[in-house]
């Protein structure tokens, strides 16, 4: 890849909708609000996203932030209702991890949620030590790790997170005045199967990302989190390789957010596909952006690979230059010019 990274972290997780408001106003109690909006007639909707419906999109912001935006897709005619509350263990799963300064408020809004009769599938704040540190004495020394809690309703999948006496600087900016006390899209989830980890190699050498944590083994006996966000049984265990930023570090302190996390699941475990629920035209979280500068240099790339289904270059919903593609790990992508 060139030595002058055009392409930036994970840019906008999209959500497929048909009712704008409700959805506007749950991600403002996350420090979002309206940015752009613009729409698309249905043929130039087919050629970008392939999807025969007229479509609205609207953009949301959070603070200054250049990367884990939402986009809101309003679609005349949805194609299904997505991947709703299925299992996060299911090829083709979409989430959206956020940091937060409170994760037991956010616990206290889902437990009263639940109690009102809204459909919430949810998992209580696990303990986890992400990064190894030197163990302290309980007790006597900081505990340093995260709290981390799975929040699944209809339209979205959300992971949020809360850090204990560590900081990451560039990973995740907290807007303190929401109501929720939470930072923008931090990293983008996706389930695999692929033993070979040939089509990790796409991400690396044809995007140009930066490989920043590689065959990071969880199983279920060492993660009470991940037992239960991703339903492991006893013995089962999965791979995480993450893509960041080429801006981003492999010195963790040092990480920008706007990570992509890839777990690869072993291709002995039958897992469900999910795929036909969680591309564009389906409700919910169904598609996930990169910006790029010279979009014609990464066209011309990404051509050249093993992608399939690959657009032509033409103006979103936004104005922008864009185009979409399959990956060769089965997951649909669309590039934004900047």
């Amino acid at each position: 890849m060139n030595n002058n990274p055009t392409i930036e972290g994970i840019y906008e997780v999209c959500i497929g909708i048909t009712e704008p408001l409700p959805m506007i106003q749950y991600w403002q109690q996350f420090g979002y609000r309206i940015g752009k909006t613009g729409e698309l007639t249905s043929p130039t909707v087919n050629n970008l996203y392939g999807v025969n419906s007229n479509l609205r999109s609207i953009r949301l912001d959070h603070q200054n932030a250049d990367h884990g935006l939402i986009r809101l897709m309003v679609w005349e005619k949805p194609i299904n209702q997505g991947l709703e509350m299925t299992s996060m263990k299911v090829l083709g799963n979409r989430w959206a991890t956020t940091l937060t300064t409170d994760v037991l408020n956010i616990l206290n809004h889902v437990e009263d949620g639940k109690l009102a009769g809204l459909p919430i599938k949810y998992t209580f704040p696990q303990w986890e030590i992400i990064y190894k540190t030197d163990k302290g004495r309980p007790f006597f020394d900081p505990a340093v790790g995260v709290r981390e809690m799975m929040l699944l309703q209809p339209l979205t999948r959300q992971v949020l997170f809360e850090r204990f006496n560590y900081t990451v600087p560039e990973y995740g900016k907290i807007d303190r005045a929401s109501t929720l006390k939470t930072s923008q899209v931090t990293h983008a989830g996706m389930i695999v199967q692929d033993d070979s980890k040939k089509s990790l190699q796409f991400y690396e050498d044809v995007l140009g990302l930066l490989r920043s944590r590689d065959n990071s083994e969880t199983s279920y006996e060492s993660s009470q989190a991940a037992r239960q966000i991703f339903e492991l049984q006893p013995g089962e265990k999965f791979t995480v390789t993450t893509f960041d930023d080429p801006r981003s570090s492999t010195n963790w302190q040092e990480a920008r957010s706007g990570r992509m996390y890839i777990i690869r699941f072993p291709e002995k475990i039958k897992l469900q596909s999910g795929f036909d629920k969680s591309q564009p035209g389906c409700l919910g979280m169904s598609l996930y952006t990169y910006r790029v500068n010279n979009i014609k240099y990464y066209f011309d790339r990404i051509k050249n690979s093993t992608v399939t289904q690959i657009t032509d270059i033409v103006n979103n919903e936004f104005g922008e230059q864009s185009f979409s593609f399959v990956a060769p790990d089965g997951y649909l992508w669309n590039l934004v010019s900047k």
